[in-house]
């Protein structure tokens, strides 16, 4: 039996943190309806405030396009920013805002002939500064008179995504930084209030280099971004360049600890110094194809990450809304371990329910006493005049788990019913009936039905007596007691 204390009278601030962002597919798929659709539900379930993705620049999305006549002579350059226009109409219109990431480069600016992912995205430097420059500006000043000062100063600005890695981009860690600063000067000549920050690499890496680098060159530097996944580990204690690390392991998907989200995020919260730190990408594997995207173990390990990483960073960008995804190419199949809270058909996985948890939890956190050292933890807080307890049972892959006994001693001594939602193997897991269902590759619209069914949050009756609830957790499982009227 594990037991915990609830000390109601020891209670401090509960950043909704995780509700300033989240990540998405390329931009070009914004323009899709069914996009659309999953992303206004996000928002209104969960209150999440900015939408991130690549690709902002790609030759899809008709930026930047360089014209010929007949015989092959150069024209010029078509500026066009429609297909930006729609997706943003459509953010604002939805009550949500651009956390505007800066890529790729349009191919008639790139350096190299280098294209990535299925969309073609560019990953080279500019040919030149001035070509970069002038695409900046005019992209700048266009936001400006659409949209007004007041609505383009409250977004963000990064400069590129995850730039230490090979395949996002082509440069050094110095060409980065020369782009970093050309893109922020010229921003800021325009309006000296746009938000921008960066690296946003991976692994939590370039930090400090990025500060000095800033500090040194009198350049503004507004937030620190950086990315990181439990599945980074390995990665980022070998201090190796990824390309040498996976021709090492040869691309085999290493271990990690428990806990070792809140580890990464000290680390960086102290290189950061006193700067914002967003962390604009993060998830519970960096693989396509993991389960854990897909099952309880993702709410699970969410659950603990967000009540470890309380009060260390501004904001924590989970990636992505949605399996609509097609840096890989769009996977079949409805649960594929696709990145994002729901399947390509709108199915709410059992990760998207935990963030419906925590959206509707309070904004005071109450000190919890818990001397266990297992998998289960609790946390607890304050809404309005309710205690909600939100119960966790998470352990890595290839460490031991095992469904655990919960003695939750209150700080009153009061006996009644209370409420219950869970996540587990029998709750929310709408996989489990797709199991069941023969696993389809293709469902009908029934189906869909059944399934948004089986994922959603039950409500249930646990008992109170003398003070103390019994709870038992399932691995990998999550749940919410609601104790009403328990402040008065």
């Amino acid at each position: 039996m594990l037991n915990f204390k609830i000390n109601s009278n020891s209670k401090k601030s509960f950043s909704h943190y995780w509700e300033m962002c989240v990540g998405s597919s390329h931009a070009y798929t914004a323009l899709r309806a069914d996009y659309q659709e999953q992303l206004t539900k996000v928002h209104q379930d969960m209150g999440i405030k900015y939408v991130r993705f690549h690709g902002l620049f790609d030759d899809e999305m008709s930026v930047c396009v360089e014209n010929f006549d007949f015989t092959g002579k150069s024209e010029g350059i078509t500026y066009n920013f429609v297909n930006i226009d729609k997706i943003y109409d459509f953010l604002i219109r939805i009550g949500m805002k651009p956390f505007v990431e800066l890529s790729f480069m349009p191919s008639c600016l790139a350096s190299e002939k280098n294209k990535i992912f299925p969309y073609g995205g560019n990953n080279s430097m500019p040919k030149s500064d001035e070509s970069w420059e002038k695409l900046i500006a005019k992209f700048i000043e266009h936001i400006l008179e659409r949209y007004g000062k007041d609505e383009v100063e409250s977004w963000y600005f990064e400069v590129w995504n995850e730039p230490n890695l090979s395949r996002f981009f082509s440069g050094t860690k110095e060409d980065y930084f020369h782009l970093y600063e050309i893109t922020v000067r010229t921003a800021k000549k325009i309006d000296e209030k746009l938000r921008f920050g960066g690296p946003a690499t991976s692994y939590n890496s370039w930090i400090p280099d990025m500060i000095d680098f800033c500090q040194k060159n009198n350049l503004p530097l507004d937030f620190v971004s950086t990315h990181h996944y439990p599945t980074d580990d390995p990665l980022w204690e070998s201090g190796m360049d990824i390309d040498e690390f996976f021709k090492k392991t040869n691309g085999v998907p290493q271990d990690y600890p428990r806990g070792i989200l809140k580890v990464m995020t000290s680390k960086t919260r102290d290189e950061a110094k006193n700067y914002p730190l967003f962390y604009t990408e993060w998830s519970v594997s960096a693989m396509v194809g993991d389960s854990a995207h897909d099952t309880p173990y993702g709410a699970a390990m969410v659950a603990k990450t967000l009540a470890d990483n309380d009060g260390l960073v501004e904001g924590y960008d989970y990636w992505a809304f949605s399996d609509i995804f097609e840096e890989e190419s769009q996977k079949p199949g409805v649960f594929h371990g696709g990145f994002g809270m729901q399947t390509v058909d709108g199915i709410e996985k059992p990760v998207y329910r935990l963030f419906e948890i925590f959206h509707n939890l309070g904004n005071q956190r109450i000190n919890v006493e818990d001397n266990n050292n297992a998998t289960a933890e609790i946390l607890a807080v304050q809404k309005e005049n309710n205690l909600q307890i939100v119960a966790y049972n998470h352990n890595v892959p290839k460490e031991p788990i095992k469904t655990e006994q919960l003695e939750i001693d209150l700080d009153k001594t009061i006996s009644g019913i209370c409420e219950i939602e869970r996540i587990d193997e029998d709750h929310a897991n709408p996989k489990k009936l797709w199991q069941k269902m023969g696993e389809p590759t293709y469902v009908s619209q029934d189906q869909v039905k059944d399934l948004r069914v089986a994922s959603q949050l039950k409500p249930e009756s646990i008992k109170i007596q003398n003070g103390k609830i019994n709870l038992e957790l399932m691995p990998q499982s999550c749940a919410l007691i609601t104790i009403p009227d328990y402040f008065e």
